[in-house]
């Protein structure tokens, strides 16, 4: 188990080190110069050198590339070029609003995909099964930035209930937060949960149709326990692979969803970077992101190997 662990980890350090060359050279490809945009197009030549220079852009490549990741290892991210703070704080300040609101997406996904895919493979074709189908067909047409802009319509501009969008702040008490977050997070969670549906449905159908249900039934199991003791755990591994890859589809959400609420998370922070050519601040939310995915897939193989037997024995 140790032995796998520590080659994950190791398959992990070799994906980051990739992932920020590739980063860098993207980066350093996208059209425009960070410095003619700060000052504009009056500045003159000498004036923009000087801040070229300033900014470490008149640098070769290998060496700012080296700088960029002796930082990282350091735990200094830069100065972003726009707002002049640190990098690391900025990602700070926003992950306290992206990270609560895509956790709390996953959680509301698996919470209606789970018993809604569930239910209806015990009774295919019944009038669960129909409503799963008819909700996973129109979570996964329906865009999530569409789903925020009815719900900003309709629940808080209609109905008065939510706030229409805006961040308090932590400071401000944990519900005013909470309930800020509210309908981002329905609007992130609609489409993933019903990708999610899809796969619990095959999933549970597929084990339930296996010989261990078989038996357990005829050792006089009841239907409900062998649909969610048996059933339901041996179908969990399909269910947490696909969770692990739409983690990386909720962070691209956000990026959209957090624009329609205005909220000062990291996707917006990456838009507004991106517009503005502030290099630092992309490089390292776009490696941010990245690392996360991967840590999440991380996670979901050690899930794979606590939840199988079978990978728990060959690990």
């Amino acid at each position: 188990m140790l032995i796998a662990l520590a080659r994950r980890l190791a398959g992990f350090a070799l994906t980051f080190l990739i992932l920020s060359v590739f980063v860098f050279a993207v980066m350093e490809v996208m059209p425009g110069d960070p410095a003619a945009t700060m000052l504009g197009t009056s500045a003159t030549p000498e004036t923009l050198a000087a801040l070229r220079t300033s900014m470490g852009l008149d640098a070769p490549l290998i060496e700012r590339y080296a700088a960029w990741l002796g930082g990282l290892a350091m735990g200094n991210l830069g100065t972003s070029y726009t707002y002049g703070v640190p990098v690391r704080d900025l990602i700070a300040e926003r992950l306290a609003v992206t990270l609560p609101l895509t956790l709390m997406a996953a959680t509301l996904a698996v919470l209606v995909a789970l018993p809604l895919g569930t239910l209806a493979a015990a009774r295919p074709g019944g009038a669960v099964d129909m409503a799963a189908t008819f909700y996973a067909q129109a979570g996964i047409a329906v865009p999530n930035f569409w789903i925020g802009l009815l719900l900003v319509m309709g629940v808080a501009l209609g109905l008065g209930l939510l706030p229409a969008g805006g961040f308090p702040g932590w400071d401000a008490g944990v519900w005013p937060a909470v309930r800020a977050l509210i309908l981002p997070t329905v609007a992130l969670a609609i489409p993933q949960s019903a990708v999610l549906v899809n796969i619990t449905r095959a999933a549970v159908v597929e084990v339930l149709n296996e010989d261990f249900v078989r038996t357990a039934r005829a050792k006089g199991a009841s239907p409900a326990r062998a649909l969610w003791r048996h059933a339901v755990p041996n179908a969990l591994v399909p269910v947490l692979t696909m969770l692990g890859l739409q983690f990386s589809f909720l962070i691209a959400g956000a990026v959209l969803v957090e624009n329609v609420f205005n909220l000062p998370g990291m996707g917006r922070l990456a838009w507004q970077a991106l517009s503005q050519r502030d290099l630092v601040v992309i490089q390292n939310v776009v490696l941010f992101f990245a690392v996360i995915v991967i840590l999440v897939n991380l996670v979901v193989d050690i899930l794979h190997t606590i939840v199988d037997p079978r990978l728990r024995r060959r690990a």
